[in-house]
């Protein structure tokens, strides 16, 4: 009986230290807590992958990953001579410098791909020779130079969204909206009436021109200055303080706004 007693004892005494332990454990952070917590709010950091390709999957537009720089493929032609292996051609820009080249690549060769994404953002202003956009849900500015951007900035307007184009986490290019609405600042004041009959005869005189833009795209136009400093040839009937809409890959007018 004695005995017993002693026994129990004994291993109510390990029950007691073995909860002890379990306690101290419990309350240190490897233990999932019971109540919630709070995660801080931190962006994912974006992670870099070069993808692998093969010189089969090259098409225009394509962008490559070579001598450790991005790379556009502008144009490409996959041959198979009457001797000798295949091989693919092809002439590449690249993103950074804007250089054109011409390389080879032996067909089913293995290639990396540049991982370059685009991202929409709002050119706000202009600072000295550089190009500020903003993402306008976090307020980080990126900026471009004059030379990256080129003979585009005569489109850039204020507010206007664009996509920038990202490489490593760097701006290397930007994607200006293919139609941009523009307003007419100066431009040949051209025909005009001042009496009635001077109306009538500019509106007939308006009516055969727009018939004849229907069949010839240069006839009947005059060059207008725009809000960005670009010159464009628009049709005799438009005037100053219009608003028209421009392609903004050639430069053409294509109607009013």
């Amino acid at each position: 009986m004695v005995a017993g007693i002693a026994n129990l004892k004994l291993n109510l005494s390990a029950f007691s230290s073995s909860m002890s332990s379990f306690t101290a454990s419990s309350s240190s952070s490897s233990f999932p807590s019971l109540l919630p917590m709070r995660t801080p709010s931190s962006s994912k950091p974006r992670f870099f992958r070069i993808y692998a390709l093969t010189s089969n999957d090259i098409k225009v537009g394509t962008n490559l990953e070579v001598d450790g720089a991005p790379w556009r493929v502008i144009e490409f032609l996959h041959v198979k001579p009457g001797k000798g292996a295949a091989f693919v051609r092809t002439k590449l820009k690249n993103y950074i410098t804007g250089n054109t080249v011409e390389k080879t690549f032996r067909a089913g060769s293995s290639i990396d791909q540049a991982d370059v994404y685009k991202e929409t953002k709002q050119f706000t202003y202009k600072d000295g020779a550089q190009f500020v956009f903003m993402d306008l849900s976090t307020y980080e500015e990126f900026r471009l130079g004059e030379k990256e951007i080129g003979d585009r900035t005569k489109w850039l307007k204020e507010g206007m969204d664009c996509n920038l184009l990202l490489w490593n986490g760097k701006v290397i290019d930007v994607d200006l909206p293919i139609t941009v609405k523009l307003t007419v600042v100066d431009v040949d004041p051209g025909l005009k009436g001042d009496t009635a009959q001077g109306d009538t005869i500019l509106f007939i005189l308006q009516t055969s021109i727009i018939m004849t833009n229907l069949y010839c795209k240069h006839c009947g136009t005059k060059p207008a200055t725009l809000d960005t400093g670009a010159v464009v040839n628009v049709p005799l009937f438009v005037n100053v303080g219009d608003e028209i809409l421009v392609d903004s890959r050639t430069g053409q007018y294509m109607s009013r706004a």
